[in-house]
């Protein structure tokens, strides 16, 4: 076993004298006051980015998600929901794959932190070597609800995230040829759900094109989204998973896009927004312990984001009119100092943040009842 340490080496442009800058979701970059604490942050972080790699702690990873996970899964779709050109990949090792984001996601990081030597391949082209060590599902643009999206063209949904771990888990069941131990390997594996998201953002706060925000209140809708959410874990229960991990929402009224859309009134994000996300990842909560007590030979966690936010600092590339990066080569030397990349979408150095804080959880705030290296154990 041994250690890689991985450091942005944009980090040592030290010439831009502790000076931010800060994208305005329309416009080019501006200049903002620094702040020393976020600048001694950000370093501390990136300085504890140890990734230990040998044998991992479980003998599978699986990934079902949006376009916070998506690793490529897009790529081959009818959509706008794209990322597969730069400056998206710009700080990955293997440069543009379909990752939202400059360099890794929250699950690429996880799963270096459970002790994966290789990142997790997209159903899209995983081999039957590749299975039995975990698939990713996650689809940009995907959501808990089948129509969430569909404006933007493509996506896989979490019903069908699901019914691709049906068919790739019957195929271990032929491959392994023992259902007893393809039933047990698949109990210890580790399984990340992040999903919601788009159900609002593509969804509830688009009524042009959808009909849920004129139906229900944002207590109705919240309430119909668990319910619907409570199934499809249920699902992933019946289909072996028992280590499985539930994000709830991150504050989507401080992503640049959605306050250039709908402003703030004077304040940090859009209020209403997060008001609505709270109502979500409030009735998510309890559904997470109640699977825990209904099904108790499984490990249901819930990972709170809403405590897990630096600053909100970007976007750092030149924003299409979707809130998505424009094709360009062009790469800010600051991106590292930044929380969004686009108007949606977080920067390597929030997934690190993101993931350590999973992993390992500051409170119990953060992940209840378990953080990931403790559910890993159990």
């Amino acid at each position: 076993m041994h250690f890689a340490f991985k450091i942005s080496n944009s980090l040592f442009s030290w010439n831009f004298k502790l000076r931010f800058l800060n994208l305005h979701p329309k416009e080019s970059m501006v200049n903002f006051q620094p702040n020393l604490f976020l600048c001694v942050y950000i370093f501390a972080v990136l300085m504890e980015t140890f990734v230990v790699i040998g044998k991992p702690q479980v003998p599978c990873y699986f990934i079902f998600g949006d376009s916070l996970f998506d690793s490529g899964n897009n790529n081959q779709l009818l959509t706008t929901l794209k990322s597969n050109y730069p400056p998206y990949g710009t700080d990955f090792p293997q440069g543009v794959t379909g990752r939202f984001t400059n360099g890794r996601t929250v699950a690429d990081i996880i799963g270096q932190l459970l002790g994966f030597d290789e990142y997790i391949p997209t159903y899209a082209t995983a081999t039957d070597q590749h299975i039995s060590q975990g698939v990713n599902y996650a689809s940009g643009g995907s959501g808990i609800r089948e129509e969430t999206g569909s404006h933007l063209g493509g996506r896989i949904s979490l019903d069908r995230q699901l019914l691709n771990h049906h068919s790739l888990v019957s195929q271990l069941f032929h491959l392994q040829r023992n259902i007893t131990f393809t039933r047990e390997y698949l109990s210890k594996c580790i399984y990340l759900v992040n999903m919601g998201s788009n159900d609002y953002i593509n969804n509830y706060l688009k009524p042009k094109h959808y009909t849920t925000s004129h139906i229900y209140t944002t207590r109705q809708y919240a309430k119909i989204l668990v319910r619907q959410y409570s199934r499809q874990l249920k699902s992933l229960y019946d289909l072996g998973g028992r280590k499985i991990v539930v994000f709830g929402l991150g504050l989507i009224g401080c992503a640049p896009e959605e306050i250039s859309t709908f402003g703030t009134g004077g304040k940090p994000c859009v209020q209403s927004i997060n008001d609505a996300i709270r109502v979500f990842n409030r009735k998510l909560k309890p559904i997470v312990d109640r699977l825990n007590v209904y099904k108790p030979d499984a490990k249901f966690t819930f990972i709170n984001l809403t405590g897990m936010v630096l600053q909100q600092v970007g976007p750092f590339c030149i924003l299409r009119s979707d809130g998505q990066c424009a094709q360009t080569t062009l790469i800010s030397p600051f991106r590292t100092m930044s929380m969004y990349y686009d108007g949606y979408h977080p920067t390597e150095i929030s997934n690190v943040h993101i993931a350590k804080v999973s992993y390992n959880a500051v409170s119990p705030i953060d992940a209840s009842p378990y953080d990931i290296s403790h559910l890993v154990r159990l």
